[in-house]
This record gives structure tokens, C-alpha cells and sequence, in this order.
């Protein structure tokens, strides 16, 4: 069943608003969802919703949007988090997003598919929010086929009446948690500026939340009658600064991030982001040093040594990589994105065993990562379980959408694995999202 429910993930992902025909890719890096974990906690815990269960993360596109498509996961747009310039605005972003979980908006979507899908003469994928509420493993199966973009900003648009119980309850979230509700005005103020473009210059956002002159007073209100309960955070502005400046740091060049580098007034934050900019560079022997300066700061903290392994590892010095992933793993135990790129490193200095090893506590801990899904698919191939191999391969490609070349490994597996096994009964489940699929074009 988690197969499943990472498919209809793929195929909720795969109905971008920017770009017809382009599926959204996930920007995984464990420092900046860990930041992100930490501006949301005081929002989803005024909200009801577990902090622990509800992931934060990041789609790689430059327009400003923001999006629910379940209750364990809230979407920001790269672009959009750059365009932040405070840990309230960002937190309100959140909050919004989060009252649409809590309100129960989410409940109207396979309504919504039904609509879109007649609207737009398009096939499965959409079946996908219907699936995701009746838990059906055949309409789950439809993860791979496309959609047309008019049936995507049906399926995600909200309504007014949706966005305004959104404002008002994003905004009792965010004074409950003691977070400065100027952050909402803010936000709403870059998005009335998109209200004057021509639809096709809006940013998704703009077209899938609307705003109105009346939606930005109610706002503006409510707002200004919650801001006695603002108190000041130096750790979010901590967080929402270490997020930003690395995203931005391997987002924009070298040359802007080095001249921006110290413009937060946190050292380590600076030195990090001079050692993405200095990589960038390939000049390993700089970004050492500041990625070590850094790491100097905060001795503990297992996200800069996971940097300085990424560094090592893309420099092709294999063992000392080992060796700092193996301090992050240590001082991160629980990460899956860590231990995924500990068993990379482990992988590259040949050390296959144990990289599975690892590779399988990572996915065990997060099922969304292709990266660890293909490594794992060759420590399983070089150690001869080539049965292992194609499963997991398999699994892969369902989870990335791909349900016909799923199809093709998994029955490879089916073949190989001992009838009745674990692993056989996990190809079977392929098999059967395979099949649905083709049944529907």
C-alpha cells in the first residue's frame, strides 16, 4: 500500500501548474527540509497536525507557488521560497497552506477530478486524488498518464470561499503560534501585484489562489488585530536564512553568492554558502576551508558535514567522504537523505555491503528518494541478487511515473524471486499498478 500512495504521489506531482507537459522534480536536500521542519512546527502544532508527519518540501521551479495535495505534505516552489525575505512570510505561506489541510479542502478534490477529467478530455491521473481518498490501487495505477493544463488549474484551483476560511484560519494558526501576521500581508502584496499581468504572465499562485480587493482587506484586519501576539523568533530567522541562502546559493551563480555571502550576519551561514559557491567553482581546497569554518561554528550539526560530503564526494575523494558522512550519519541517525548519501559514499569507495546496508535503512525511512532507489539497485546487482535488483528498480519507476517501464522489471523480478517471498509479492504489486495503467489508455 505505500507503493500505491507514492504513486498517486508521483502523479499529483506530475500535474505542474508552470509548465504543461513538464513533471515538478523535488529538490531533496536534508539541510533545507530540516529548516523547513523548523519554521512549520509552531504553525502545525497550532493547526492540530503532527509535525512530525506533515514534510515540508521544496519543487525545483522559479515561479511563485505553494500547494496541498494531501495531509502529510505541503509544497513550496523554489522560486517562491527565494522571494521570501522573512521567516513570517515564509511561516504564513505555510499557515495557509496548512488551513487548507485543516478545513477540509482537500475532501472536494476527487469531486474536482471528476470535473477536470470531463472538462479536459484527459485520463487517469487525475483519478489519482479519488484513489488517495478511497485508497483504490487501480485508480493508483494511473499515475503515469498526463494531463492537460486546464484540467490541472481546475484540479488545484481553490475557490474564494476556500481561500478566504484559508486567510482566516492561516492567521489564527500563525498568532496562536506567536508568528508576526504582517508576514500574510506581505505575501498577499507580491500577489497583487501579479493580479495586474495577463494570465499567461501570472504565476501559478496568482491563478490558483485568487485574490481580491476584499480578500487583501480582510487580511490587512485581521492582521493588524493579531499583532500583539508577535514575539520575536531568532531561531526561525535563523532557519529561513540557512534554508534560503543555500538554496539560492546553488540556484544562482557563484559570482552573485559570493558577493551576498554574509548579508544574514550569521557566520556559519556565510561560510556555507561560500563553500557551495567556491565548489561551484571546482575549488575544492577554498570550499573545504569554509565549509570547515562552518562546521567549526556548529560542531554538531550533521547538515554541514553532510555538505562537506557532498564536496568530497563530487571532488571524487571517496574515503574522506565515507568518513564525514559517517560523523552526519552519527549525528543524524534517523535521516534518511544522510544515510542515502553515507551508502552513495560508501558505494563509490567500494564498500558495497555495507552501502546496502545503509541505503535500506534510508529507504525504509523515505520511500520518495529515486536517488537511493537506483544506488540500492546497484549494490543489489553487484552482489549478484539480480532479482533484488530489477525489484527495486521497478519500484522506482513506479514511484517516478514511469508505470510501463515499472512493468517490464518488475516482471523480470517476478521471474527471478522465490515464489511467495516478500520481494516476489512486492513485484506482483508493480505488476498489478502496471497493469491497471495500460487497461486505461
Amino acid at each position: 500500500m505505500q507503493l500505491l500512495r507514492l504513486v498517486v504521489l508521483a502523479a499529483l506531482l506530475a500535474l505542474t501548474l508552470a509548465a504543461p507537459g513538464r513533471a515538478l522534480t523535488l529538490l531533496r536536500d536534508p539541510d533545507i527540509e530540516h529548516a523547513l521542519k523548523r519554521l512549520a512546527e509552531p504553525i502545525l502544532t497550532a493547526a492540530g497536525l503532527s509535525p512530525a508527519r506533515v514534510d515540508i518540501l521544496v519543487i525545483d521551479d522559479r515561479s511563485l507557488n505553494a500547494f496541498v495535495v494531501d495531509r502529510n505534505h505541503i509544497f513550496i516552489h523554489s522560486g517562491l521560497l527565494l522571494k521570501m525575505k522573512t521567516a513570517a512570510m515564509l511561516q504564513s505561506v505555510i499557515a495557509h497552506e496548512a488551513a487548507h489541510i485543516t478545513n477540509g479542502h482537500l475532501t472536494r478534490r476527487p469531486v474536482a477530478a471528476r470535473n477536470a477529467r470531463t472538462a479536459a478530455g484527459v485520463g487517469a491521473a487525475l483519478a489519482a486524488a479519488a484513489a488517495l481518498a478511497a485508497g483504490s490501487g487501480e485508480a493508483a495505477a494511473g499515475a503515469a498518464l498526463g494531463v492537460q493544463s486546464a484540467a490541472q488549474r481546475m484540479f488545484f484551483a481553490h475557490t474564494r470561499a476556500e481561500e478566504n476560511a484559508a486567510d482566516q484560519t492561516g492567521l489564527r494558526y500563525l498568532a496562536q503560534a506567536g508568528v508576526d501576521p504582517q508576514g500574510a500581508v506581505q505575501v498577499m502584496d507580491i500577489f497583487r501585484d501579479q493580479e495586474v499581468l495577463s494570465r499567461w504572465r501570472q504565476d501559478p499562485y496568482a491563478r490558483t489562489h485568487p485574490l481580491s480587493a476584499d480578500r487583501y482587506r480582510v487580511i490587512k484586519r485581521l492582521a493588524d488585530a493579531h499583532a500583539d501576539k508577535a514575539r520575536a523568533d531568532p531561531q526561525a530567522d535563523y532557519w529561513f536564512f540557512r534554508a534560503k541562502g543555500k538554496l539560492s546559493a546553488f540556484q544562482r551563480s557563484p559570482r552573485w553568492t559570493l558577493t551576498r555571502a554574509g548579508e544574514t550576519g550569521h557566520a556559519d551561514i556565510k561560510l556555507m554558502r561560500q563553500a557551495v559557491a567556491h565548489h561551484r567553482r571546482s575549488q575544492t581546497a577554498k570550499a573545504l576551508r569554509a565549509i570547515d569554518g562552518a562546521i567549526a561554528r556548529r560542531s554538531n550539526d550533521p547538515f554541514l558535514r553532510d555538505l562537506k560530503g557532498q564536496i568530497l564526494i563530487e571532488s571524487r575523494n571517496f574515503k574522506a567522504a565515507v568518513a564525514t558522512y559517517a560523523r552526519a550519519a552519527q549525528l543524524a541517525p534517523d535521516n534518511a537523505l544522510i544515510l542515502g548519501a553515507y551508502g552513495r559514499a560508501l558505494m563509490a569507495d567500494g564498500q558495497i555491503g555495507k552501502a546496502q546496508r545503509y541505503l535500506e535503512k534510508s529507504r525504509a525511512r523515505d520511500g520518495r528518494d529515486a536517488r537511493v532507489m537506483r544506488d540500492l539497485a546497484v549494490t543489489y546487482a553487484k552482489q549478484g541478487q539480480k532479482g533484488m535488483a530489477s525489484l527495486v528498480t521497478a519500484e522506482r519507476y513506479a514511484v517516478m511515473g514511469r508505470l510501463e517501464d515499472a512493468g517490464i522489471h518488475a516482471q523480470r523480478a517476478s521471474d527471478m524471486l522465490p515464489r511467495g517471498s516478500n520481494g516476489w509479492r512486492r513485484a506482483q504489486d508493480v505488476l498489478s499498478a502496471a497493469k491497471a495503467a495500460e487497461k486505461r489508455r
